[in-house]
């Protein structure tokens, strides 16, 4: 963007301070986002706060289009391409002027191809580009005659029988990846299905065949969301045309598989992890969508408190030592790690990681795939990446003796570990290590630090409302009527944006221990795990269940989504 304005607004509406520009040019400096981008990142300000200040700056008009409505008559006036590759919605006719819902008023390049290709006036209007390509995506067909859901149904009335193939590869080969048209409405719709998941910002595509039918969900903001299911007899196709794109062995189907597809999907190139299982109905596919933009995030943006983020910040500048995040699968952990070796990566360190497998490839870090079918498990990994003088290492898993042990080996010959494990809290990780023969004094040596999280829907920004809590919940989050009274409490009444779940986005909520002397003294006489909370907490260490109390104070969410993921009695 030329003119940066805008920034002159916000802050005269009170939205940003001066460290808080200098915090955004450092990190959009760090990562290559953009100053607007890195903005919303940091949390500083909305992307509707952002649009309304260069509106404002350039004298145009903002709109809001979560619940517009425009007139076919005027969206066919642009062709769907045209809107798509340049993010831009017509509005509104006001004589022989088009008006036209853009992003960047200052991009002249846009406005000149459209004049050329309207042959009219053209007048802009202001709107976030989340907010134009879901309106496109509305308005243009996404969400109206080209959804999975829709094509599932027009299928649905066609007379073709698919179930054929099972026992045929050539014939499979055809129906699921040829280019006759007998196989477009197949291709057509896995397609589709992983269009809708990526507009939805699904996580997960669950693709399930039962005896009558297959089931697709979409699991979104950590909860499943199922859709409408596809007739049995286009299972054989369906598994087929995505296992393809896998590259996957089409004609194994008793044995489990893993692969990857890689595809562009508009401006948006998509890694999707790929995991097939034989079921009693046939196969079933699970597939994990992998956003690169989740692993470009600094420490500010995860979310820790004041106290958690310099204690975190502290540990991981250490020389040495394990720093372990734990919590099940799902909870954001690798999306902590990754932020915190995006903090370490500089020109002056080494960093290695071990990873089964490798989700997100990172620029400057050395990554390598466990394959277990070829004998490069997680400790001959280890053993070897110690011979390439790292200074930072990061283990996928300590899922076994060996593997532990090798990473405290390498954290007492100097360097810096980060691990993960799958525990219900902090202090269990230390129980789980010395389960898995780990000496307790090995343990109080070489741990310096633990991390346990989960995450928590946010309540959706556009729909969200004060509300007041009962006093029942009031009591269930332990939480007094005076500190109520100070909180500012918000839930989602439920709009376009949200899905009308009046949730949107997640958040992390963490628990973080540092391992004091005295918590080291516990762990070498080999103390039980609530022995270890108590003695953590009385030093300061907010559990799980308080640092999401703390956030639905804040309105980031609500005390019932706290509750659905980190109970007390849980502790």
């Amino acid at each position: 963007m030329a003119r940066l304005n805008y920034l002159g607004i916000l802050n005269r509406q009170g939205l940003l301070s001066k460290n808080q520009v200098l915090e955004a040019q450092e990190l959009s400096k760090k990562t290559g986002v953009k100053l607007p981008e890195a903005l919303k990142q940091l949390g500083y300000v909305t992307a509707e706060q952002i649009a309304q200040a260069i509106a404002a700056e350039h004298g145009r008009r903002y709109v809001d289009l979560s619940d517009v409505a425009i007139r076919p008559a005027v969206v066919e006036l642009i062709s769907e391409s045209i809107a798509r590759e340049n993010c831009v919605l017509p509005f509104e006719e006001d004589g022989d002027t088009l008006q036209v819902v853009v992003s960047d008023p200052d991009d002249v390049e846009v406005f000149e191809k459209l004049r050329f290709i309207l042959q009219r006036p053209i007048e802009a209007l202001v709107s976030t580009r989340e907010a134009i390509q879901e309106a496109v995506n509305r308005h243009y067909g996404q969400n109206v005659g080209e959804s999975a859901d829709s094509m599932i149904h027009d299928m649905t009335d066609t007379a073709i029988n698919f179930t054929v193939v099972e026992n045929d590869n050539d014939a499979l080969n055809n129906v699921a990846g040829g280019s006759s048209e007998s196989d477009a409405p197949i291709v057509r719709l896995c397609d589709q299905i992983i269009a809708d998941a990526v507009h939805l910002r699904a996580s997960d595509i669950h693709i399930e065949p039962f005896e009558d039918r297959v089931r697709i969900r979409y699991r979104i903001d950590g909860k499943l969301v199922e859709r409408d299911s596809v007739p049995k007899r286009f299972q054989g196709a369906l598994m087929s045309r995505f296992k393809i794109l896998s590259k996957l062995d089409i004609a194994e189907r008793r044995r489990t598989q893993d692969g990857r597809i890689k595809l562009t999907l508009g401006e948006k190139e998509l890694d999707l992890r790929v995991s097939v299982i034989p079921t009693n109905h046939g196969q079933s596919i699970v597939m994990r969508i992998l956003d690169k933009d989740n692993i470009r995030i600094s420490l500010v943006q995860l979310g820790f408190s004041e106290r958690d983020y310099k204690r975190f910040q502290q540990l991981i500048v250490r020389p040495n030592g394990i720093i372990l995040v734990t919590g099940p699968t799902g909870s954001g952990k690798t999306t902590s790690l990754y932020a915190a070796l995006n903090e370490l990566n500089t020109p002056t360190r080494k960093i290695i990681t071990a990873e089964d497998p490798v989700e997100y490839y990172l620029p400057g870090i050395n990554q390598v795939e466990i394959k277990h079918q070829i004998g490069l498990d997680f400790a001959a990994v280890i053993r070897s990446m110690l011979r390439q003088a790292p200074n930072v290492i990061l283990v996928g898993e300590m899922r076994d003796l060996e593997t532990a042990s090798m990473g405290i080996q390498a954290s007492l010959t100097g360097h810096l570990v980060f691990s993960t494990l799958h525990t219900n809290d902090a202090p269990s990780a230390i129980t789980r290590l010395v389960d898995m023969g780990v000496p307790g004094y090995m343990v109080a040596s070489s741990v310096i630090g633990i991390m346990a999280q989960r995450l928590v829907r946010c309540v959706c920004p556009k729909c969200k409302r004060p509300y007041t809590p009962t006093d029942a919940e009031l009591k269930e989050a332990h939480i007094s009527p005076e500190e109520a009274a100070k909180a500012t409490w918000m839930k989602g009444k439920g709009c376009v944006n949200c899905n009308k779940t009046g949730y949107r986005g997640r958040r992390a909520i963490f628990e973080l221990m540092y391992m004091s002397p005295k918590v080291r003294e516990l762990t070498f006489k080999g103390e039980s795990t609530s022995v270890i909370r108590r003695v953590a907490r009385s030093e300061g260490m907010k559990v799980l269940f308080e640092d999401g109390i703390r956030k639905a104070m804040q309105g980031i969410t609500t005390i019932e989504e706290v509750m659905r993921v980190a109970r007390l009695d849980d502790e």
